[in-house]
């Protein structure tokens, strides 16, 4: 059996700058001091937005500074979750100042890390094109070529920031995020060094350089960054999380456990019980994972890599029947997960190897115990349509594991195609003419078609 954790999802991952003027919040390291409304202040949103709505209300405030406070208060409400105030705020600036570039530049931000790419690089673009010598536009922009993957564009504009301010030290940790990502972690070194040298207090930039070299196999240094990042910063549970990766690369499942126990402490997330569920199945604790991926998948169902090495655990568990479940579902969810259909495949294998076929006889590809649609329980109460329902399944999957070797194009059209089958499964079943017989039994010939190409 294949091992049950994915090289890709179980490593750290990178976090990019997140929204200030210079495109990055800085770790606080000194004594409190009081709030202003500037755009660097690390004071809590809430704190932030009062302070500002302060500024912009007093009637000396000059119509300058009252626009740049309304820019960082815009910051500080999407930073407090009121994202589409916040950019009503921005365009309200914008409004009264067209050539202000700081509102372009936050406003691209925003976008950028809200998913709207396309709008952000609009933003950011004339941003740019009304400050042209101001590095952090370019930056910014550099963020957003990361966030698409175009590495080398992303560099350009890290260069030409760097150029213009020499000294920009989330430039170089940035920079450092895209030569990571293009698999450079040399120079993704090189530049977190930098970075660190110019600002040593960046707890994020710690994690990330810890990333780099654990990718060239320097585990204990990688190990010393990220500790050093939670003293830096404790509240984060990434740090935690990234520390128990490392742990348990290096064996010690005890001390990834306190980690991962921590992170979740922090904030619950699917993928930090994931991860503790792995290293309890590293130490043959099978019920505790399991019920660790449990949790996972309450948190968030769709999370794939739950159901792959829950699945695994099962398996050491000796139950094949709930194994089969579990690869099955994380083949439908990612059919490009070859761990998944490799580890489907083979327990399929095995099962059939033992003539233990039998226990599916008449069960559909569903659990009917919690089946709540109409069309779900209508399957579950006729055999031959239960029956039909798992044939349906597994030839679905077959087919997902022949396509998915010639073409993973191919394989997510398949599975668009088998979606949208069930999504008109259980929207026309009951309606006048609709046949769930017919239907299924068609859909069980395509499938066949489609195999024996």
């Amino acid at each position: 059996m294949r091992s049950f954790i994915s090289p890709v999802v179980a490593s750290a991952a990178l976090t990019l700058a997140i929204l200030t003027s210079s495109g990055a919040r800085a770790q606080s390291t000194t004594a409190e001091r009081p709030v202003v409304c500037a755009a660097l202040s690390v004071a809590e949103p809430a704190t932030l937005i009062d302070v500002c709505t302060a500024l912009i209300e007093n009637p000396a405030t000059t119509e300058s500074e009252r626009l740049d406070a309304m820019i960082t208060r815009a910051a500080a409400l999407h930073g407090a979750g009121r994202t589409d105030k916040a950019l009503a705020e921005i365009d309200s600036v914008i409004t009264r100042d067209p050539s202000r570039a700081r509102a372009f530049r936050a406003r691209g931000e925003i976008l950028r890390q809200t998913g709207k790419v396309e709008a952000a690089f609009d933003a950011l673009n004339q941003a740019i094109r009304l400050e042209p010598d101001n590095a952090t536009g370019y930056a910014n922009r550099g963020n957003a070529f990361n966030n698409v993957r175009k590495y080398d564009r992303a560099i350009e504009d890290y260069n030409e920031a760097l150029r213009l301010k020499p000294d920009f030290a989330q430039a170089f940790a940035d920079r450092g995020a895209a030569w990571y990502f293009k698999g450079e972690y040399q120079k993704a070194i090189a530049d977190y060094d930098e970075a660190l040298r110019l600002e040593p207090h960046r707890a994020r930039t710690y994690s990330n350089r810890s990333a780099a070299f654990r990718k060239i196999g320097r585990n204990e240094r990688a190990i010393e960054d990220v500790t050093t990042a939670i003293r830096i910063d404790p509240t984060e549970p990434e740090f935690f999380d990234n520390r128990g990766l490392d742990l348990a690369g290096n064996g010690d499942y005890a001390g990834a456990i306190a980690d991962y126990d921590e992170a979740i402490k922090l904030r619950p997330e699917a993928k930090f019980l994931t991860n503790r569920g792995d290293a309890y199945q590293a130490r043959k604790d099978y019920d505790r994972a399991i019920a660790d991926y449990d949790a996972a998948l309450r948190l968030d169902p769709k999370f794939q890599r739950a159901y792959n090495n829950r699945g695994a655990a099962w398996v050491k568990k000796g139950d094949r029947r709930r194994a089969l479940q579990d690869y099955a579902e994380a083949v439908r969810l990612n059919p490009s997960d070859g761990t998944a259909a490799a580890n489907h495949k083979e327990i399929m294998q095995q099962i059939e190897r033992l003539g233990s076929l039998t226990y599916q006889k008449n069960l559909p590809s569903f659990n009917c115990a919690t089946a709540k649609r109409q069309v779900e329980k209508a399957i579950c109460a006729d055999a031959s349509l239960a029956q039909l329902d798992r044939n349906i399944s597994d030839m679905f999957l077959r087919a997902i594991a022949n396509a998915e070797a010639d073409s993973h194009r191919a394989a997510l059209a398949l599975t668009r195609q088998q979606r949208d089958f069930i999504e008109k499964r259980n929207a026309s079943f009951g309606k006048r003419g609709y046949d769930l017989r017919q239907a299924m039994e068609a859909r069980l010939e395509k499938l066949n078609a489609i195999a024996r190409q």
